[in-house]
């Protein structure tokens, strides 16, 4: 049975001999040291006698005998045991694919999950292109406009600018004086122009920019902005991006060929670029005066404001009516190209 072989068995077996009407029970022990041999039994004819008077009906118990049986009825019922589970684990593991069990596991009905919105019922009713014109003014799109201050810097280097109210009021000037006038009017054209496939205009219009701008540096802001632009929209959109095969945009103009892909009215598109211009502007500020962020979004809160009027002023202006005239951001720009001290590229 699998027990230890230094366990003794002990074996009691009882037999129950009816012979004629007398019953008697008969024990045999298996003890070491003790043997009990029963007695022979004759038969005669139809009866059967049987000698029990040399066959005790008892053996006398002792200490080490009740030890034994104990121990003998404990070993059996732990094999017992071990065998009934080794056969339950064997059965199941034959008969039960493994599951992993979940830490999570629950009683409980798990919902189920809603099928998703289709795109018409989630997207904006408003603003046509609307991500991607946040895209666009976005200060993470890779141009490198966060690097020039258009004289900003210049202007705080000789005291012309040093609070909150001063920046304000510079940037506020320069939307009005020198954004809507030039930049802000060549987008609004820009965009009719690659909306009607018209290559020529479209390039009139960025000679017109490098041609009045008034400084090295904000010569080279445009070109260099302009460039990466245009980089960018080859490597995402190629098709719309062979206008400039050949030849490598400013950046007002290649703002308007990467805004006019989408369905964007060119008011909305002049107004995501004005904001994204205030952006930098700003945070020019906060970095050179410095400001602290607050104070860059109430600054920001003020042009944002004044953003759609300018935008307005400058869709309206026709060709003649475009100029780029702002001696004092001139001047300044012209300073800062030698100026000893500077974080900005303008």
């Amino acid at each position: 049975m699998g027990m230890d072989t230094t366990t003794t068995m002990v074996t009691l077996t009882l037999t129950l001999t009816v012979m004629d009407t007398t019953t008697m029970l008969q024990a045999t022990a298996l003890v070491p040291g003790m043997c009990t041999v029963p007695a022979a039994a004759t038969t005669t004819g139809t009866s059967t006698n049987t000698t029990t008077d040399a066959i005790p009906l008892r053996m006398p118990a002792t200490r080490t005998d009740q030890a034994l049986r104990r121990r003998s009825r404990t070993v059996r019922l732990a094999t017992s045991m071990a065998r009934t589970a080794a056969t339950a684990t064997t059965t199941e593991t034959a008969t039960t694919p493994h599951r992993p069990r979940s830490r999570c596991s629950s009683t409980r009905a798990v919902p189920p999950v809603p099928e998703a919105a289709p795109p018409s019922a989630v997207a904006s009713a408003g603003t046509p292109g609307l991500l991607q014109l946040i895209w666009l003014a976005s200060p993470a799109l890779p141009v490198g406009g966060f690097s020039y201050s258009e004289g900003l810097e210049a202007a705080i280097d000789a005291g012309l600018v040093a609070t909150e109210t001063d920046v304000a009021g510079w940037l506020h000037d320069q939307l009005w004086v020198s954004l809507a006038r030039a930049d802000l009017a060549v987008v609004a054209q820009a965009v009719a122009a690659v909306r009607a496939g018209d290559t020529a205009r479209l390039r009139a219009l960025d000679d017109w920019v490098r041609t009045t701008r008034e400084t090295s540096e904000l010569r080279l802001q445009a070109e260099q902005m302009g460039r990466s632009l245009a980089d960018w929209l080859r490597g995402l959109h190629p098709a719309d991006a062979a206008l400039f095969d050949g030849w490598q945009p400013t950046y007002p103009v290649a703002f308007a060929a990467a805004a006019a892909r989408t369905a964007a009215q060119p008011a909305d598109i002049g107004c995501a670029f004005a904001f994204g211009w205030a952006e930098n502007m700003v945070q020019a500020a906060i970095k050179a005066v410095p400001l602290g962020q607050s104070a860059g979004q109430r600054i920001l809160a003020r042009l944002a404001d004044a953003i759609p009027a300018a935008v307005a002023d400058a869709a309206a202006r026709a060709d003649d009516d475009r100029q780029a005239l702002s001696p004092m951001l001139a001047i300044l720009s012209a300073r800062h190209e030698t100026q000893y001290s500077r974080l900005f590229r303008s």
